[in-house]
């Protein structure tokens, strides 16, 4: 192992680190401003690193809490993003709600009815949450948009999904789950899981043993 100081990587982690504080310093009062323009409700202390794209159906609801966190700019964190964070509502009354000290990378959140994500969960990069089909299965009815399946899907407190997942309608994330990355999530998880694949399994259920309150 070579242990003199390399300055050359020191130098260009240094233009990485800065590069992403300037861009929020420059950029994140103006997105805030964009999103109450649009109608969103945001909580305090909200970062945006890059612009995010937000479509707020009329008379649904955005609601993002405090101290979130979404990363949207192509070199905002080490895996890169081939895509900003998404959020949209697709009808009247949908809901897209999301808790305290939470975010994601470059992730997508689509809701017919409802996505609720609670506090302090964990979306990584290019994942995927939505609850309708968008289309129906049954091809006779396929083209019909009038009656498209959508159920809400809920994310508990403490939840860490891994990259590139997705997260179909109707279900259910216990507290304190992991969900391996590019598991596409099917059926719902109980809380304490490490759960992987396509479709999802569990795999453990973990004693995260906390510490008393």
């Amino acid at each position: 192992m070579n242990n003199n100081f390399d300055i050359i990587a020191w130098f260009f982690e240094r233009i990485y680190r800065y590069r992403n504080i300037c861009n929020i310093l420059v950029f994140n009062s103006l997105i805030h401003f964009g999103c109450r323009i649009k109608g969103v409700k945001i909580g305090k202390k909200v970062v945006f690193n890059g612009f995010p794209v937000i479509r707020r159906y009329e008379n649904s609801d955005i609601v993002i809490g405090d101290c979130c966190r979404f990363n949207s700019a192509k070199n905002s964190v080490r895996v890169g993003l081939q895509k900003r964070c998404t959020f949209v509502t697709l009808r009247k009354k949908s809901e897209i709600i999301i808790g305290d000290n939470s975010g994601g990378s470059g992730m997508t959140l689509l809701a017919a009815i409802k996505i609720k994500i609670g506090n302090n969960v964990m979306i990584g990069a290019h994942s995927t949450i939505i609850d309708t089909d968008f289309h129906h299965s049954d091809p006779n009815k396929r083209h019909d948009k009038t009656d498209i399946p959508a159920k809400p899907v809920i994310i508990e407190d403490n939840v860490f999904i891994g990259a590139n997942c997705v997260i179909l309608k109707g279900i259910t994330i216990g507290e304190n789950s992991v969900i391996g990355a590019n598991s596409v999530v099917i059926n719902c998880m109980p809380k304490n899981s490490i759960a992987i694949g396509n479709p999802c399994k569990v795999v453990i259920i973990k004693d995260w043993n906390f510490p008393p309150k």
